[in-house]
């Protein structure tokens, strides 16, 4: 009752603020790969983040992880962000029971913008709290489904010198002969974050590995730009 009380509620407040020409261009930016409301992120967060605190403040992590599943099961986008921003925000209260369902929104309704806040906001912040959630998330470099690789090598893009090298460095390498754009883009993306704390261990890496021409370029981009 409390997950569907809340889910009417999220759906009176976005409803009410929905534009159908600004939707209609969201989907478009976004491939058509989802419906849109129609909302700016900035009115989006306004709109409901009263029942956002609320739900963060007084619900135990069962109830909470109800709620997210509740949001993603919506059609359109603005949904998924929500749940995404109330795992965020309650973040505190998760524990190694959340992975299952954070798998599973990883994998369903999957594109960048979700998979990617997912991974450094959520799974990244609960594996630090949780270090006995690595050894699970050792599986996923070697997963069959591309956004759980993804988040693999993503997860520890805030780290800095918290990074497990190791972890880092053989996700990106079981990936390295990915065609995938979005694997080898995600490649770059984390040994670029990380040159910034330590490049000599990057550029070492990077010498060593086969990486495709996208990830070099962009693993090496911080240093490019320094010279």
């Amino acid at each position: 009752m409390t997950t569907l009380r809340d889910l009417a509620e999220y759906q009176h407040q976005l409803n009410r603020a929905a534009d159908p020409i600004r939707a209609a261009g969201m989907s478009a930016y976004m491939r058509h790969q989802f419906s849109f409301i129609g909302i700016p992120t900035p009115i989006r967060r306004k709109l409901i983040q009263a029942i956002e605190i609320s739900a963060a403040q007084q619900y135990g992590e069962s109830d909470l992880l109800q709620l997210a599943q509740a949001l993603w099961q919506q059609p359109e986008r603005e949904y998924h962000y929500c749940a995404i921003e109330l795992l965020i925000r309650a973040q505190a209260k998760l524990s190694l029971a959340a992975l299952p369902i954070i798998e599973q929104l990883i994998c369903t309704q999957s594109w960048w913008d979700s998979v990617d806040t997912l991974a450094s906001k959520v799974v990244g912040q609960l594996a630090r709290r949780e270090p006995a959630l690595l050894t699970q998330l050792d599986q996923w470099p070697s997963s069959p489904n591309l956004w759980l690789r993804r988040t693999a090598i993503i997860y520890q893009l805030n780290w800095k010198t918290n990074t497990d090298t190791v972890r880092l460095f053989h996700a990106c390498r079981v990936n390295a002969a990915d065609t995938d754009f979005f694997i080898r883009k995600a490649i770059g993306w984390a040994l670029r974050q990380y040159a910034r704390t330590d490049l000599l261990a990057v550029q070492q890496f990077v010498a060593q590995t086969a990486l495709s021409s996208l990830s070099r370029r962009e693993a090496l981009k911080q240093h490019l730009q320094s010279i």
